[in-house]
């Protein structure tokens, strides 16, 4: 059984504005998007995820069982350890994210809002006969987000940690190294904390919302699962293979997809990091088409974001043919948008 999340009890404080799309339920900001962000990246600042949903898995097959079914080696995943598996189309385009951690007990899988009750149903689905119980647990459970790359301490909140851009141990890299990345310096990691002390574990510790972590996350090239992906993604379009793909473990549904892909070529498409034109009063939105030489379109924006220091920045998925080095423009509601590409390393 899923359930229904309302809107964050948080947007109750003052100053607080709405997100929309899927991040309608928590806070966009709290009235200061600049300065949150500064709180953010010093390490102050909590944003409000409690839209994410987490499931639960228990019993003593879970990490063998969700190894089976998706792209990364679980088998033997430690309990505190954080990794990113997805579980693949049979074509191999991406149905579902998962961040995953395990406490030695339980293997927690933080996901897209609004992602829980299709993946849920298909896990159930995947049973048979295994010693596993899959459960809904985000009416108990909510997901706060800090920009730190730090495991949880003993007696500390479970959390996840991400490692974008650094590349697991087997698994393959189609844009710059992580050194060279222009996320190299990205931190973050999501918290899991009893929904009934979502503001009490917050304290007194500055709100930050989804503006400025969304900033963040564009500027560092990160995809994020609803919004860099569609109906045919690939994960080596938006070099996703690096964090969420072993490509040395056993069958899963895609896997052939993601072989042929590695093994004999590039996909056509990829990801495209863009600095946009500030001077008009409205930024692109979302679907907004980008055009090669004012005509021919070549992509779509897929994030739009307003960074404190760079400026409005984007990610979309673009032709791979298209080079790094060409100026593009995003056909908006206001006009033609010029922008500037950011190497990624992909083309």
């Amino acid at each position: 059984m899923t359930v229904a999340l309302d809107r964050s009890p948080l947007l109750a404080r003052p100053g607080a504005v709405a997100g929309s799309g899927v991040d309608d339920a928590v806070a966009w900001h709290y009235g200061d998007p600049g300065r949150e962000q500064r709180y953010l990246t010093e390490g102050l600042g909590v944003v409000d995820l409690s839209h994410r949903g987490v499931i639960t898995v228990t019993g003593p097959d879970r990490l063998t069982w969700l190894h089976s079914l998706t792209t990364q080696h679980l088998s033997a995943l430690a309990p505190n350890e954080s990794t990113e598996a997805m579980i693949l189309s049979p074509n191999g385009h991406i149905e579902h994210v998962m961040h995953v951690v395990d406490d030695a007990t339980t293997t927690w899988l933080s996901v897209e809002p609004g992602t829980v009750a299709p993946l849920l149903a298909w896990l159930e689905r995947m049973r048979f006969l295994l010693r596993v119980e899959p459960r809904d647990v985000s009416a108990e459970w909510a997901v706060l987000g800090e920009a730190r790359s730090t495991p949880s301490a003993a007696g500390e909140d479970l959390a996840w940690v991400d490692s974008w851009p650094h590349a697991g141990a087997v698994t393959a890299v189609y844009g710059l190294d992580s050194t060279a990345h222009v996320g190299r310096d990205w931190a973050w990691r999501e918290v899991v904390v009893p929904r009934a002390e979502l503001a009490a574990r917050i304290g007194d510790r500055p709100l930050v919302g989804t503006w400025a972590s969304e900033a963040l996350r564009v500027a560092a090239a990160r995809p994020r699962h609803l919004f860099e992906t569609d109906h045919r993604t690939i994960p080596h379009e938006i070099d996703w293979l690096r964090t969420a793909v072993h490509l040395e473990k056993g069958c899963y549904r895609g896997q052939e997809t993601v072989a042929r892909v590695h093994n004999l070529g590039r996909p056509p498409r990829r990801l495209a990091l863009l600095h946009l034109d500030g001077s008009g009063h409205t930024l692109p939105a979302r679907g907004d088409a980008v055009q090669l030489d004012d005509r021919t379109v070549v992509g779509q924006l897929t994030s739009v974001a307003r960074h404190a220091e760079l400026g409005p920045i984007a990610l979309a998925v673009v032709k791979r043919k298209i080079d790094e080095e060409r100026g593009l423009g995003v056909l908006s509601a206001g006009g033609l948008v010029a922008a500037a590409q950011e190497p990624l390393g992909l083309a």
